[in-house]
């Protein structure tokens, strides 16, 4: 059994994320912020909370993981559009980051980064309403792509609570209005775990037709 971290595991995707990932049979640490979100996670199968903090300094997060066991690492950690520009920098850029200096120096390798469709495309973020989100986003993919670690990154279209189809496409095959449930972009990862063929691909998703194993 993979023993698989989520930072940012109270999250909106996140906290479907784990759920789903126990439901397969990982073992799952769910990293939140503060105890009182562990009563949340108690009725899950095989998903354990743990105190993580994004603020916190590289060195405190290689012991985390280290102490944790895991075999992978999921960021899928945000500041959310309304915190400004100064905490997206402090946990969409530098806290990212900081996650991937730890999993290398707790000899973690593989890293799954959900990241944000257009954050290559720097020709969409002055008119995408979060800018500085989507400079963190490029910068942290970036980075992750030079960190030696074995990574996949995950870059859906605009999110959300719909139900899950489990049918994605990639977006330079969409025809349509590009969103997809955040349920779908939880079983995208729980795909992209399973399937070393992801390892060092970039997916840009939105919902479509095909199923999420054809696609990845």
């Amino acid at each position: 059994m993979k023993k698989v971290f989520v930072v940012g595991a109270h999250g909106h995707v996140g906290k479907q994320m784990v759920e789903k990932l126990g439901k397969q049979g990982y073992a799952t640490l769910a990293g939140v912020r503060n105890e009182n979100q562990f009563d949340e996670y108690k009725d899950m199968e095989n998903v354990e909370p743990t105190l993580f903090d994004l603020t916190s300094s590289p060195e405190d997060m290689t012991t985390a993981f280290k102490q944790s066991g895991a075999e992978a690492i999921v960021f899928s950690a945000g500041s959310g559009g309304a915190t400004g520009d100064d905490m997206t920098l402090s946990i969409d850029l530098d806290g990212a980051i900081k996650t991937m200096i730890a999993a290398n120096n707790a000899g973690i390798k593989r890293y799954v980064m959900v990241s944000a469709a257009g954050a290559d495309n720097r020709s969409f973020w002055p008119n995408s309403g979060l800018p500085g989100y989507y400079v963190a986003k490029h910068y942290a993919d970036a980075y992750l792509k030079n960190s030696r670690l074995n990574y996949t990154i995950l870059r859906p279209t605009a999110l959300t609570n719909n139900a899950e189809t489990g049918k994605i496409v990639l977006t330079s095959e969409a025809d349509s209005k590009m969103d997809i449930p955040r349920a779908d972009v939880a079983n995208s990862v729980v795909e992209i775990l399973g399937d070393d063929n992801t390892v060092n691909n970039i997916y840009e998703i939105t919902s479509g037709d095909k199923n999420i194993s054809d696609v990845l």
